[in-house]
């Protein structure tokens, strides 16, 4: 029978109503993952599995081309408190298909297997192309793109999978998080202190305030600062030594997550140490075949203010999927049917402009 896109198209909404009925929380998402081999290998495609990754390459993968990796994840935030739903119900109404995981990121997982079963068979691509149904995304876990990354090969290009509204996304905000320490002098609040770290702080929040990095993309504008934590002192007369501050920085495609933190680390009032500098921004030259096929489409591009998966990729890479950001993690998440079938239909007429 041959394979259409109208019944790839069923049986991606018909996969995405599985994984919403299957908790599959980071780290937990064992049960997704036989769902996704089940329906892979359903089509006849051989697939591998490293923890909960689940990943197969096209049918007539050639080490001497190029690589395309197509990338989304299966696991879920926990449900929050205010969904009236059931999370792992789901269930279609006024065209929209409601269940934790729709938006972010079930729709575009699904949307993605079926381009890949599209393209699977197909001869003489410009590029290879493999598909990896990833974990552990949304708290950046170990067992995550991260672990799977170093055992694929060369990947020269990517689509990670996340809602866009099928635009494109052709950069992407890192991220470096500080703990900074306002320091002072402790003492009795009752004696004369002119080194309350307290009010030191006060000129330490101005500066933040006011900062600027000098350097402003095209995709993603300013590097931001914000300051989103603060705690000091335990008693009521005693001046604490010190301050400790949170400092959320978003870094442009201008900036490594290195050269953040040597600037801050030398030019800020306070200490500044980073938790980590491994969530960094993510770029694709404008000019790039795929973009242009995707802007052949009529689709836009912008930069994108959140993070994805793109964060742990070295090379090229774009974020497009049905779907709305604005969405994600909120309460009875939801994403149209017909978001579903407009991403799959984008996916494959953007990839047929870039590779064939």
């Amino acid at each position: 029978m041959k394979i259409t896109q109208d019944i790839l198209t069923d049986k991606a909404i018909e996969l995405l109503k599985k994984l919403i009925g299957i908790p599959s929380f980071s780290g937990e998402e064992d049960k997704t993952g036989d769902a996704i081999e089940a329906f892979l290998q359903g089509f006849g495609i051989e697939t591998k599995r490293q923890y909960n990754n689940i990943y197969a390459f096209n049918k007539y993968f050639d080490e001497s081309k190029p690589t395309l990796l197509l990338n989304s994840h299966h696991d879920t935030v926990k449900p929050n408190n205010a969904y009236t739903k059931d999370p792992f119900d789901a269930h279609i109404e006024d065209g929209k298909l409601y269940g934790l995981g729709s938006n972010d990121a079930g729709g575009c997982l699904v949307s993605l297997l079926a381009t890949f079963v599209h393209f699977y068979g197909k001869e003489n691509l410009s590029h290879n192309i493999i598909m990896a149904a990833t974990g552990e995304e949304e708290d950046a876990g170990e067992k995550s793109i991260r672990a799977l990354l170093p055992i694929l090969p060369k990947i020269d290009v990517a689509i990670v999978g996340e809602p866009t509204l099928m635009d494109l996304a052709i950069a992407e905000k890192g991220l470096v998080v500080f703990d900074a320490v306002v320091e002072g002098t402790p003492s009795h609040a009752a004696h004369p202190n002119d080194d309350n770290c307290i009010y030191n702080t006060i000129e330490t929040l101005q500066w933040f305030r006011d900062y600027r990095f000098e350097k402003v993309s095209d995709a993603l504008g300013e590097v931001k600062i914000t300051v989103t934590q603060i705690n000091a002192g335990k008693q009521h007369n005693v001046v604490p030594a010190q301050v400790d501050l949170v400092v959320d920085v978003r870094v442009n495609d201008c900036y490594s997550n290195q050269e953040i933190a040597d600037i801050l680390q030398k030019e800020a009032p306070c200490k500044m140490t980073p938790r980590s500098l491994r969530l960094n921004s993510s770029c694709i030259d404008p000019d790039h075949e795929l973009v242009k096929s995707g802007l052949a489409l009529g689709r836009k591009t912008y930069g994108s203010p959140t993070l994805s998966d793109q964060a742990a990729l070295t090379c090229q890479s774009v974020k497009l999927g049905p779907g709305d950001s604005t969405r994600s993690h909120s309460a009875n998440e939801f994403i149209f049917v017909n978001e579903i079938e407009e991403g799959i239909d984008i996916y494959i007429k953007t990839l047929k402009g870039f590779l064939q």
